[in-house]
């Protein structure tokens, strides 16, 4: 059983909180407000952690590290959208009516992921 410090409480809270997939640099900016000396080996101790228990979800866009968002938002299906101006990642609710009908005459689709690429309403 791993310890319930307030540093991973804050990082618990910080994923909780979030409107998308973080990375670690994120994770350890936002949980610094609660716990100004928390350091980034903190940050990825208590990812891998999280990891291991089943409480996050790694998120992997194509040529990116890793991302991460708790496990049960991972279970409802959704897409991503990748700010090109600010590089964060947020979560796009919906879907392509039919994926199906993108592919090859003859292809079966049996899953797919989408990514989007743009700039944020705070960028734009």
């Amino acid at each position: 059983m791993t310890r319930d410090t307030r540093q991973r409480r804050a990082i618990r809270t910080v994923f909780a909180d979030a409107d998308g997939p973080l990375g670690p640099q994120e994770v350890l900016d936002r949980a610094q407000q609660d716990v100004p000396g928390i350091g980034l080996a903190t940050v990825y101790r208590t990812i891998k952690l999280m990891l291991d228990d089943h409480e996050l979800h790694a998120v992997e866009l194509p040529g990116e590290p890793a991302r991460y968002e708790p496990a049960e938002r991972h279970h409802s299906h959704h897409h991503y959208f990748k700010c090109e101006n600010c590089g964060k990642v947020y979560e796009v609710q919906g879907c392509v009516n039919n994926p199906s009908s993108l592919a090859p005459h003859g292809f079966r689709v049996t899953r797919h992921e989408i990514v989007l690429y743009g700039v944020c309403a705070n960028c734009a």
